[in-house]
């Protein structure tokens, strides 16, 4: 597919007026595409499936170290209490059988947890084996019907990220593709954001102990920023008392490496939650509680090594940023362009525009290009059309011209041929 961008004005000196402008913005798809294009359209495909393949085995590996703490915990355990009975020389029959059947106890609940991990190692195993064999499915026959499930997992994962969880899962089940999406991974993060939401930091805090080797590998910030507002809710409580303590347990390991920042909410003791000042009032408003938000969806995404966007605003900014120009913006932008849509303008806001060293004008009628080969040809009302269509036209309607946008008709001794420069 190749995409054809309006020119920016600069540099054209064509005889066209900017009604017809939209006739070089058209999306060519070739219908006889060579198989060596196709082949280099699918090696394109493939580098782009980082996350698809990243998420299910971060997913995976999270769950196998989770089970290996939870092993090591509980076997340290049993061999220090069997230690104990080993050397307790005053230790009776009766308390001799209440230790080992306690013991066997936990061992008996050891084997269960192992199961339940065992088998969720294996299902996450099966979704990265499966995903495998999805991407070695492709291949230049069934092209087109891979790219129809790629843009249903692009679909799901902007649903998942707006938080349309049940349209996300009937989606995934008529499509047959829960394999190949990331629902779980969505929900795990659904919870933490609905608590915060809520202004309540446990689940977060209880996800950063879950992953707290990778944070603090990545250096992350995100724990603090927690404890620091958990303590400035208790000054807001007026719990004095209780928020010296919590940052003597829990701020006071942060003091070597942020202590600007603690030190600028241990103020809040000394001003309390209605200050003025506009320094520590910021502290005590309800966006903070945004900030931690949009922080945990960043450490998140990168825990997982997913982008922050959702991939179809990825995906819509790549081909916006090939079509946009300051052409686009103007009231008399035709209705084709895409980004004379509000939605689409507000998407390529932050893109820069396509600079375009030489366009290409492109027959609106049989979206071929126009060139020497086949030159452009103006009507009586300006829009420009291909030599190739109008000759076509002309010969079926006993050399009448119809415009395919106004209706004018005219005669095709009238055109005009164009020259572009």
């Amino acid at each position: 597919m190749d995409i054809f961008p309006l020119p920016n004005g600069a540099g054209s000196t064509a005889p066209i007026t900017p009604e017809t402008a939209g006739t070089t913005t058209t999306i060519i798809v070739a219908s006889n595409t060579t198989p060596s294009s196709k082949l280099s359209q699918l090696t394109e495909s493939l580098k782009l499936e980082h996350q698809f393949l990243r998420v299910p085995f971060e997913h995976f590996k999270k769950t196998i170290r989770a089970n290996h703490r939870t092993v090591e915990k509980e076997v340290s355990a049993v061999i220090s209490s069997v230690a104990d009975v080993a050397d307790s020389n005053e230790l009776s029959k009766d308390d001799a059988v209440l230790s080992l059947t306690s013991l066997v106890s936990r061992l008996q609940g050891l084997k269960r947890k192992l199961e339940e991990g065992s088998q969720t190692e294996n299902l996450q195993a099966q979704r990265c084996r499966a995903r495998l064999d999805h991407l070695e499915s492709v291949d230049v026959e069934n092209l087109c019907e891979w790219n129809n499930v790629r843009l249903k997992r692009i679909l799901l994962d902007y649903l998942l990220r707006m938080s349309y969880y049940d349209t996300a899962m009937k989606l995934a089940e008529s499509s047959n593709i829960l394999d190949l999406v990331d629902i779980d991974v969505f929900k795990e993060a659904k919870k933490v954001i609905d608590a915060l939401r809520s202004q309540e930091v446990g689940p977060a805090l209880a996800w950063c102990v879950d992953n707290k080797s990778r944070l603090k590998k990545s250096k992350s910030k995100f724990e603090f920023q927690l404890r620091l507002q958990e303590f400035v809710e208790l000054v807001r409580a007026e719990n004095y008392m209780r928020a010296i303590l919590y940052a003597r347990r829990y701020l006071s390991p942060w003091g070597a490496t942020h202590l600007k920042e603690l030190q600028r909410v241990m103020a809040t003791l000394a001003v309390r939650s209605n200050t003025e000042c506009a320094k520590y009032k910021v502290l005590f408003e309800p966006k903070q509680w945004d900030f931690l938000v949009d922080q945990f969806k960043q450490e998140f995404c990168r825990l997982y090594g997913m982008p922050v966007e959702p991939l179809l605003n990825i995906y819509l900014q790549a081909g916006l940023s090939a079509l946009k120009t300051p052409y686009c913006y103007e009231d008399d932008c035709t209705k084709e362009d895409p980004l004379s849509q509000d939605s689409f303008r507000k998407l390529a806001l932050p893109l820069p525009y396509s600079k375009q060293h030489h366009s290409k004008l492109v027959c609106y009628i049989t979206k071929e290009l126009m060139d020497t080969e086949n030159p452009p040809q103006v009507l009586p009302n300006g829009y420009v059309y291909s030599t190739k269509a109008l000759k076509e036209m002309a010969e079926k309607n006993n050399g009448k011209i119809t415009c395919p946008r106004t209706g004018l008709v005219c005669n095709y001794s009238e055109l005009v041929k164009a020259y572009i420069s």
